[in-house]
Formats: structure tokens, C-alpha cells, sequence
């Protein structure tokens, strides 16, 4: 049943993203703030975390996860190293997920030849 949750979840949020774009003037990088926004600020409130525990990868893969992993690394990073850990606990929290995107986007440019659309 986890599968079907973070199915219904994940498309919920993908739906609702493509819906932004087909009905208002916003663009994909102006989505992609609202959204990570949105989930720094549904943390905050404690509304993600409960549809990170019913949708599971569903609510944390897409970029709502990501304002939810930066926000629960600066609670944990304020808990850990108080006022400083507001400017290092998101950080520290994402940066693996961020590392890994580098790291294997540079290496699908080494391997295949990325073309610019004309």
C-alpha cells in the first residue's frame, strides 16, 4: 500500500505543478521556488510531515521534499549548534542529495554529448 500512496502523493504534486504552468504566466524556475518554498513553509507549520509519513518517497523525492529536508536540517542544526545552525543545518542536511545531482549530471555530459535546443 506504501507504493500506492507515494504514487497518489507524488502525482498530486505533479499535477499540481503543471497545472501552475498551464494556467498562470509562471514558468518552471518560478515553480521550482514556489515549491521548494512551500515546503520550507508547510514544515514550519507541521503539515509536511504527516504526508511524509502517508506518502513517504511520493512527498520527499519531488522539490516540496527538498524545503523539507532543508527545513528539518536547520531544526536539527539549531537544536545542535544554535544560531549558527540556521546558516549550516540546511546545508549539511542536503548536501549529499546535492552532491550526487553534480556529480552524476557532470558525468552524463562526459559520457553522452548534451546538445542546446534550437
Amino acid at each position: 500500500m506504501s507504493y500506492v500512496n507515494a504514487f497518489i502523493v507524488g502525482g498530486l504534486i505533479c499535477v499540481l505543478g503543471q497545472l501552475l504552468m498551464d494556467g498562470t504566466k509562471l514558468n518552471p524556475a518560478q515553480v521550482l521556488v514556489i515549491f521548494v518554498t512551500a515546503g520550507v513553509v508547510l514544515t514550519a507549520l507541521g503539515i509536511y510531515e504527516p504526508l511524509v509519513r502517508f506518502g513517504g518517497a511520493g512527498a520527499t523525492i519531488p522539490l516540496p521534499g527538498f524545503g523539507y529536508s532543508l527545513a528539518k536540517g536547520v531544526f536539527k542544526g539549531v537544536d545542535e549548534k544554535g544560531f549558527l545552525g540556521i546558516f549550516t543545518g540546511g546545508v549539511e542536511a542536503t548536501s549529499g542529495g546535492i552532491t550526487a545531482a553534480v556529480v552524476f549530471g557532470y558525468l552524463m555530459a562526459v559520457f553522452f554529448n548534451p546538445k542546446s535546443k534550437s
